[in-house]
């Protein structure tokens, strides 16, 4: 006689076995954000990426997973793959992460060590503790918790550049559809509208990119001699520059259309200034609402000027200038189009018959999720269990092209985002932390999901 399989974990029982893992949790993330696995050789050796890859493959190979291996994609970077099998008919779920990180940046406007994970008013601060790193512990956690017991087919992929977006797993996804299909794919590199305030992503921007120089003059010039008539690279680049915005700030580009509408959960301006940051008394940029501008329109940010420093300039007209510009691009504009359109409106911008060069980055396409299938419903549900409240649904400013590529490979499965981020993290910036409580609430909800997705595909059938 077979015996009977034992009954399932009630969410009391995985909520006490997911604080009993916690401890492990902090180590597991400790251990992580002490490789600085940031994929730029200029930046990092390249074997701190590997060294976060093998450590990723040998703790999900440890949490269940069969079959966890390294494979190299086209960039160089190196993403780590693994499955499980699920009981015949049993619907799949791809768990996605990143391990590669930002660079830390200055260290000296760190508060404590970027490298080491560090507790100060109960949150764990380190580059990737929350981006995405505290993601890999989330989901280990929900493994662990689950012990073996999973309903479903599991496959898993941990990406090794997407911080730097060279696409490398992108085209790897392109070129191997059949090791990512799934009825429901997770994309744990995003988070919730607060602490505790439970919310799942259902649209996501895209990314433009390009990098414009000037130049004017053979070479720098005195700017007593020739100050006034000689054609400024600089000034004529900053111009260019602020040509991009309307007379208010709002981001202007030629043929890009700039009057958006986002129709979901709305931004409010307090909690929006308090998450960002904003220094008292300083105003807004006007031209629609928060959640508008955030999440339904266009968005340009210049992310670096090459030009002489301050300290060591000399009184010189520059010849040359250089600026790094990305732009934003909402659901419903074509990532590729938008490149186009920022070329051709700095090119257009230049004063003085200035030479212009432009050179396009690979464009990140805008994603908008479909929200009425049975991994949505059963998401609310662990969301609602988890943390006693519905979740919303939010728009993300942020990029993930591979979202894309999961969609045409595998365009029958709904793609949810959700993770451990949440406004306080200062992702991307100095003093990077999470919130433990995210990793444990979350965990809780993937492990909730896993348990409970078969019967609400059953259900919707």
């Amino acid at each position: 006689m077979t015996a009977a399989p034992a009954p399932a974990p009630a969410p009391d029982e995985l909520a006490g076995r997911i604080d009993a893992l916690m401890g492990r949790a902090r180590s597991d993330l400790a251990e992580l954000v002490a490789v600085p696995s940031v994929f730029d050789a200029e930046q990092q050796p390249p074997e701190k990426c590997r060294q976060a890859a093998a450590w990723v493959r040998d703790a999900f190979a440890d949490a269940g997973l069969d079959d966890v291996r390294l494979v190299g994609t086209p960039d160089g970077s190196h993403a780590v793959l693994g499955e499980r099998p699920g009981p015949p008919g049993a619907p799949t779920v791809l768990l996605y992460c990143h391990y590669d990180v930002q660079p830390a940046g200055d260290e000296s406007a760190w508060h404590t060590p970027p490298w080491t994970l560090t507790e100060r008013d109960g949150r764990w601060y380190g580059r990737g503790a929350a981006d995405c790193k505290g993601n890999i512990a989330m989901h280990l956690t929900a493994l662990r918790a689950l012990d073996g017991d999973i309903p479903v087919g599991l496959r898993f992929v941990a990406e090794g550049s997407e911080e730097q977006g060279g696409g490398g797993l992108e085209q790897y996804v392109a070129a191997h559809p059949e090791e990512f299909a799934a009825d429901a794919i997770l994309v744990c590199d995003t988070g919730n509208a607060a602490v505790g305030v439970p919310a799942l992503t259902t649209s996501l921007r895209g990314v433009a990119e390009v990098r414009v120089t000037v130049d004017t003059l053979a070479g720098n010039v005195h700017s007593g001699m020739f100050g006034g008539p000689a054609p400024d690279a600089l000034a004529a680049l900053i111009r260019m520059l602020d040509s991009l915005r309307d007379e208010h700030g709002a981001t202007r580009i030629d043929g890009l259309p700039g009057d958006g509408r986002w129709t979901g959960a709305e931004y409010d301006e307090a909690r929006f200034r308090a998450d960002a940051g904003v220094l008292d008394g300083v105003g807004l940029v006007p031209g629609g609402s928060v959640a508008d501008q955030l999440w339904a329109r266009p968005a340009v940010t210049v992310l670096g000027i090459d030009c002489p420093p301050v300290v060591g300039s000399a009184a010189a007209v520059p010849a040359h200038a250089r600026a790094r510009v990305g732009l934003r691009v909402p659901p419903g504009t074509d990532a590729r189009d938008a490149t186009a359109a920022l070329a051709a409106h700095l090119t257009a911008a230049a004063p003085w018959n200035a030479r212009v060069t432009v050179e396009r980055g690979e464009p990140g396409q805008p994603f908008a999720a479909r929200t009425d299938g049975p991994a949505y419903t059963a998401l609310g549900a662990a969301m609602r269990a988890a943390y006693g409240r519905d979740a919303t649904r939010e728009g993300q400013g942020g990029s993930i092209p591979l979202c894309t590529v999961f969609a045409s490979v595998a365009p029958e499965a709904e793609i949810a985002l959700m993770g451990v981020e949440e406004p306080l993290c200062a992702i991307h910036a100095p003093d990077e932390s999470v919130d433990p409580t995210e990793i444990r609430n979350m965990a809780l909800v993937e492990a909730l999901f896993l348990r409970t997705y078969p019967d609400a595909v059953a259900a919707a059938r």
